[in-house]
């Protein structure tokens, strides 16, 4: 009689963890912390090598998707005046740190957001200027990330392009004029391309039918600089195909132009943008305080020629440039 209660004692305990483990499950799942992943393109235009980069940072920090960490992703999908509704959401499901990449208006969208929640960013522009940061070393506030250099490497990717093609007198610049940098591209481009001997005309497109109407408007230039923009990233396909289709030889920013396509491009690592973002998220989980982790500024840059395009466009890439290349699209 009594093996046959301590059976049923037995039982009614296992039981009661049978329900007990699910439970557990439950509520270790809801603890799983949540970033909100804030980007102002689409999951088509950042590619899989970024979000491949963010992922691979957090998972040497300690967390994997799904199983001790869950992201949201909310896409703008170039349509920036949406990015504060989007960052408003993340806030309102109380994600414990915001990734704000794609453009600094992902960044300030966010920074109006939430004063509280932790915010990573990547931007181009001088975080400080756009009041994100009291300063570099310290930032002091609930935000902080990578700034990667753009507007600063102007000049040598106007230098590059007068190395490709040094017939080039005058020069066309596209800029897009909804990006804080574009003015101060416009003037360093012009600096740069009067000490070079160069004609600077300035033209500016912030929609897929104004990058057309551009290309129309070009009166003959020999060589073409496309500013550094998220939205131009997102149009490369479109940017490559115009030039190459005009003979005109251009220099774009990152290497996903050349891999559109596009003859030379110049500019940060952006991936390694990416895998910082990833590590600071990482490290704010585990604790850190987004005032005491210094904005880290680009080191990485890299310098990618499309041969195939070059070819095509009949130019003869220097031998000195091709050895200074850190990758040849053949």
């Amino acid at each position: 009689m009594a093996s046959h209660i301590g059976r049923r004692k037995f039982l009614a305990t296992l039981g009661g963890a049978a329900v007990a483990w699910p439970l557990a499950a439950r509520a270790q799942q809801l603890a799983m912390p949540v970033i909100g992943f804030l980007d102002s393109r689409t999951p088509d235009t950042i590619g899989d090598r970024r979000l491949r980069a963010f992922r691979q940072a957090l998972n040497e920090t300690g967390f994997v998707e799904g199983e001790n960490v869950a992201i949201l992703y909310r896409w703008a999908d170039n349509q920036l005046d949406r990015l504060p509704d989007l960052a408003t959401d993340l806030v309102r499901r109380q994600v414990a740190v915001i990734a704000a990449t794609g453009s600094s208006r992902a960044a300030l969208a966010a920074k109006a957001a939430t004063s509280a929640i932790p915010i990573v960013f990547a931007i181009s522009e001088d975080p400080i200027g756009l009041g994100l940061v009291a300063s570099v070393a310290r930032p002091g506030g609930n935000a902080t990330g990578i700034n990667f250099l753009t507007t600063e490497l102007t000049a040598k990717r106007l230098q590059l392009l007068r190395e490709l093609v040094p017939a080039a007198t005058r020069v066309a610049v596209l800029v897009n004029p909804n990006n804080p940098n574009a003015e101060a591209t416009l003037r360093e481009v012009a600096a740069a391309g009067r000490a070079m001997g160069m004609e600077i005309a300035a033209f500016k497109a912030s929609t897929s039918q104004e990058i057309d109407a551009a290309f129309a408007s070009f009166d003959r230039p020999h060589a073409l600089f496309v500013g550094g923009d998220g939205f131009f990233v997102s149009r490369r396909v479109q940017l490559t195909s115009l030039a190459n289709r005009h003979g005109i030889p251009a220099i774009f920013s990152p290497r996903d132009f050349a891999e559109a396509g596009g003859l030379i491009t110049y500019g940060s690592d952006i991936l390694d943008s990416y895998r910082q973002v990833g590590v600071y998220s990482g490290r704010i989980l585990k604790g850190a305080k987004p005032a005491d982790l210094p904005v880290v500024q680009s080191t990485k840059f890299e310098l990618v020629i499309n041969a195939q395009i070059a070819r095509m466009l009949g130019i003869t890439v220097p031998a000195t440039l091709l050895a200074s290349a850190n990758e040849v699209i053949e």
